[in-house]
């Protein structure tokens, strides 16, 4: 029997971007929101051995490129299990668009397959199997609202968000995250960037304004995980309110728009068009190339969407989605 998962989306509420690290990732601080927005994953479990990934966009790796991939074959060893897993993926989402879709998809899979195999991983190691793979996999076995650290797989669960009403941009074209960080570090190098040295423990761009107009009192009020959803210790009990409360302090911003908006123009100026549509902040999702914009209502968002697509922008209007709602439908 095919398992179906739908596959949500996520967004970055602001990212900042630290020091190069010694094992070569950056120091990452980031709010992931995940979107009702999703892909379906089929995951089959059937009698011989191998992995296949059926996909009909031509831009999706059948192979093992394909995160789905990777993460089946660490299930499959972590539960010392076999048969030949049969993976379909169908896209709504974007490919190399900010949406995290690939992970999703990894963790769609990862849970697609506890289910077809009747087995289940151990509740510590998942995390560390999904981040193995990619740094916002982790991200996906929470949902809601969550604060990514580390390399973005340090996750911790904060207090949802009040529901937003979003518009979401999808331009045709991807932006490569990796080549996005290089850019960074060209920017760093030539010193058109804020240094950051001895700075990897703090964080001085993200806009309170934002979240002071989402809820003033939510992150006052915020439960906090004293240990990371991803299985690292956390370095104090607190770390993750400290880490917030930077956050809050100093701004909102995805410092990934210094680097793709100088290199893909067009994108500025789709940020610009959901400014003048009434978007109350508006926002590279990731590395992107898809934007977003948040609205102060259901009809305020499907309006400008409506809008922009008349215009010839990929324009949606979707919300957020909270934790519970988040597993409740999955499965659905």
């Amino acid at each position: 029997m095919s398992i179906a998962i739908r596959s949500f989306a996520k967004i970055n509420l602001g990212l900042r971007i630290g020091p190069l690290r010694e094992d070569a990732f950056h120091d990452l601080r980031t709010i992931y929101q995940t979107l009702a927005l999703h892909d379906v994953v089929r995951v089959d479990v059937q009698v011989g051995s191998g992995i296949e990934i059926v996909c009909e966009d031509p831009r999706v790796p059948l192979d093992e490129a394909n995160t789905c991939y990777n993460i089946a074959r660490r299930v499959l060893q972590a539960l010392r299990a076999s048969g030949r897993v049969i993976i379909q993926i169908e896209k709504q989402l974007p490919v190399q668009g900010g949406l995290g879709a690939a992970s999703s998809n990894a963790v769609a899979t990862m849970l697609g397959l506890e289910l077809a195999l009747g087995m289940k991983l151990n509740s510590a190691h998942k995390p560390l199997i999904a981040a193995e793979v990619g740094s916002d996999l982790p991200l996906f076995l929470i949902g809601g609202t969550v604060l990514g650290v580390g390399r973005g797989e340090e996750v911790y669960p904060l207090q949802d968000l009040p529901p937003m009403h979003v518009v979401v941009v999808t331009p045709p074209s991807g932006v490569s995250t990796p080549a996005a960080f290089a850019r960074w570090d060209e920017l760093v190098a030539r010193g058109s960037a804020l240094t950051r040295a001895g700075a990897a423990g703090t964080i001085n761009t993200f806009c309170q304004d934002v979240f002071a107009w989402l809820s003033e009192s939510v992150f006052s009020q915020a439960a906090y995980a004293s240990e990371p959803a991803s299985g690292v210790p956390a370095v104090g009990g607190d770390r993750a309110e400290t880490l917030l409360l930077d956050l809050v302090r100093a701004g909102i911003e995805n410092d990934f728009e210094r680097v793709v908006f100088p290199e893909y123009p067009n994108l500025r100026e789709v940020k610009r068009e959901l400014e003048r549509e009434g978007a109350h902040y508006a926002s590279l999702s990731g590395s992107g190339s898809t934007l977003y914009g948040l609205f102060a209502s259901s009809e305020a968002a499907r309006v400008a969407a409506a809008r922009m697509s008349v215009s010839g922008h990929n324009a949606v209007a979707t919300t957020t989605l909270r934790r519970d709602a988040y597993w409740r439908t999955m499965f659905g």
